[in-house]
């Protein structure tokens, strides 16, 4: 059913793939609830809604399109939801929010089931689809040295080294120290162990406790966020939430298709400039982009996480298999689940160290070429700055064409990239992200 044998891997490897996966993105069932609670989302229907939209997508990504990549509420798309959307406009309710997302998701859904997701990744100049596995990685990597407080905050210099002191830093390096030798050593699962590793130290030192228990009958929520497709479509007009759906739809297309390039690079999946079963992960992501909308989240996406399950050895759908398990056993385990996400540094190093992996694709860009290499630069180094894979994607390509326009190669870029240019341009100037 998965190839596991063809696409070169075992049993064993896609388990500890898919093991690696969900301890690096389970802070998502944590996080995510939290955030959305600032939009008045009770935590209950939004706790189960990410767990429900996270199994549904990871699911069909895994089983349907066989591909290691697991599919979870986004993160930032859940902060533009309850910041800006819910609190950034006046009288408007989660539900009417939700509504949105609903709305984006059926779009997503038909938009999915045309060529035109397909056609865009085979589109994709290759030097932007080199930067967007590098600008990924990096963007990782900076988001584990920030969880683990290696990097923080700086009034002038935006950021600056951490204490070093400080216990959180000391395991994070602790657990780095274990994953590199591991990984110099060529043992298979070296990510995991890491992780594993540095949680019996954090729980030997006190540092990890399970205050709340482990175990915790999962409790689902009395009503739906959006029960009526048509009340749903009514609330978007009547609050003129157009630019909102448009947001999520933009946003949310470029994400996934962003990671998947990404992630599918890195997994060696790649059949050239085209990317086999592409449809399929689409509509995984749409699919749990809807039925999350429906349940009370935010859109999905495609998880940059789900590149430490590839570098673990995941190469086939068994791994999103595992993933989504995994997630539908963590619907009991929410006081464990809790703990052991909120501690950064047993996660922060497979993060730093999977970046360090994906940066190895600018060997691939023609940085000879002005014209090639700016429109690469520019993705990677936004992506990180802006915390935003979506805005990295979009910067290169408005600056793609433009370059080939100076240089008189215009008939070089495919129409479609000059459309999602535009598009691009226009969300950036004028919407919110």
């Amino acid at each position: 059913m998965f190839n596991i044998k063809k696409a070169g891997s075992t049993v064993r490897n896609e388990i500890v793939a898919g093991l690696t996966t969900f301890f690096t993105m389970s802070y998502i069932i944590v996080v995510n609830p939290i955030i959305l609670k600032d939009a008045g989302v009770p935590f209950e229907m939004s706790f189960m809604a990410t767990v429900i939209a996270t199994i549904v997508g990871t699911l069909i990504m895994g089983l349907f399109a066989n591909y290691p990549i697991a599919i979870a509420p986004a993160m930032g798309l859940n902060a533009y939801f309850a910041y800006s959307v819910v609190q950034g406009h006046k009288g408007l309710g989660y539900e009417a929010a939700f509504a949105a997302v609903f709305v984006a998701g059926v779009l997503f859904v038909l938009l999915s089931l045309t060529p035109l997701r397909t056609k865009l990744i085979e589109v994709i100049p290759g030097n932007l689809k080199s930067a967007i596995t590098a600008g990924i990685g990096l963007f990782i990597a900076f988001i584990g040295l920030r969880m683990s407080g290696l990097v923080v905050d700086h009034p002038s210099n935006l950021v600056a080294l951490g204490d070093l002191h400080s216990p959180s830093v000391i395991l994070t390096l602790v657990g780095l120290a274990i994953t590199l030798v591991c990984l110099a050593l060529n043992i298979n699962g070296a990510l995991f162990i890491g992780m594993l590793g540095t949680g019996i130290i954090a729980a030997l030192m006190g540092k990890l406790s399970f205050d709340k228990g482990i175990v915790a009958l999962p409790r689902f929520p009395e009503q739906l966020a959006v029960s009526n497709p048509v009340t749903a479509v009514q609330d978007v007009i009547d609050f003129g939430l157009y630019a909102v759906v448009f947001s999520f739809l933009l946003v949310t297309l470029f994400d996934t298709t962003g990671t998947v390039l990404g992630v599918a690079k890195q997994a060696k999946l790649m059949d050239g400039d085209h990317l086999p079963r592409g449809e399929r992960t689409i509509l995984a992501d749409s699919l749990a982009t809807l039925i999350g909308s429906i349940f009370g989240t935010s859109p999905t996406s495609a998880y940059i996480e789900s590149a430490s399950g590839v570098a673990t050895g995941g190469r086939t759908g068994l791994t999103a298999v595992v993933v989504a398990l995994l997630f539908a056993v963590s619907a009991f385990f929410s006081p464990l689940i809790g703990a052991v996400s909120g501690m950064s540094a047993i996660t922060a190093p497979a993060l730093i160290v999977v970046g360090s992996l994906m940066m190895g694709h600018v060997a691939h860009i023609k940085w000879d070429r002005i014209d090639e290499a700016f429109p690469a630069f520019l993705v990677i180094l936004s992506m990180p700055l802006t915390s935003s894979i979506a805005t990295g994607i979009a910067l290169g390509f408005v600056s793609y064409p433009l370059m080939k326009l100076c240089k008189g190669e215009s008939k070089q870029v495919h129409p479609l990239v000059y459309v999602f240019a535009v598009l691009f341009l226009f969300q950036l100037v004028y919407l919110p992200h």
